[in-house]
């Protein structure tokens, strides 16, 4: 059993700081019916628990956890035995918008793929090494690793029975080296992006939409403005239309209010900014 509580104090006033975080054998059955006052991360490292949260109960066994909001009433226990736990709890002003956009504020079990090898697998036993071995007084480690954390798990974690987001971008890395190749011929549209992958129009608007958040042909416009900054840097004797035709459109006012829309900037803006 390991247990750190983080010093009060300049901690507190971070946007994302660590509370407690530790391991444990739950020996007893837990309730709060108040819920706890901070965010609250509980994971099986051995065993299998039984955790009921507004009105349902699921099994927590290995390689699976649950985050909770501050607040919420629930139970936990241990299932045919020993249970081995480790938890980490945290607060700040950032954290609901840390997790909004993460989905990740539902208290729904987090899966992910059993074995050492799994970024999830040590992650809790790793932040707490480096805590034992720094003196992180003002708690700005501990804040960078709840962060990392986080997104470790949104990465390789699997919500509600949907595949992990390194899963659906494995599946995804023929057409994503393939627009990268092809980004700046202006003919690119979703019936060629289909054809590379084989797959209907539907499901590759699915899958991108679940990995990235939005579709292929805004994936594509993306890829053509990272491209055409890159070109407004380090060719800054091109013309904004010679600019605009490398990366794929089709004129140049096109590329203007696409740009400006995007970034805020027109290009020739955005240049100055690196002269």
């Amino acid at each position: 059993m390991r247990r750190f509580v983080l010093p009060t104090g300049m901690a507190g006033t971070l946007p994302l700081f660590l509370e407690t975080i530790g391991t444990t054998e739950e020996a007893s059955k837990m309730v709060r019916p108040e819920g706890y006052p901070f965010y609250h991360w509980l994971q099986t490292v051995a065993g299998e628990g039984l955790f009921s949260v507004n009105g349902r109960a699921f099994a927590l066994p290995a390689n699976t956890g649950v985050l909770l909001q501050p607040g919420v009433p629930h139970s936990y226990e241990s299932v045919g035995g020993g249970w081995d736990t480790a938890y980490l709890t945290f607060g700040g002003p950032a954290v609901p918008d840390i997790l909004l956009p993460l989905g990740m504020l539902e208290p729904n079990p987090i899966r992910w793929e059993p074995g050492d090898d799994s970024p999830l697998a040590r992650f809790i036993e790793d932040m707490m090494d480096r805590l034992e071995a720094s003196d992180d007084l003002f708690g700005f480690n501990a804040s960078a690793d709840v962060y990392r954390f986080l997104m470790t798990l949104r990465q390789y974690g699997q919500f509600d029975n949907r595949s992990a987001i390194i899963r659906s971008s494995e599946k995804l890395r023929p057409l994503l080296d393939w627009m990268e190749s092809n980004y700046a011929d202006p003919d690119v549209d979703l019936e060629r992006m289909r054809k590379v992958l084989e797959m209907p129009p539907s499901t590759l608007n699915v899958l991108f939409r679940h990995t990235f958040g939005f579709s292929p042909y805004a994936y594509l416009i993306q890829l053509r403005l990272r491209k055409s900054k890159e070109l407004l840097i380090g060719l800054p004797d091109e013309t904004i239309k010679t600019i605009a035709e490398r990366v794929g459109f089709r004129d140049a006012s096109h590329f203007v209010a696409t740009f400006r829309r995007k970034t805020g900037l027109p290009p020739e803006q955005f240049r100055k900014l690196y002269e």
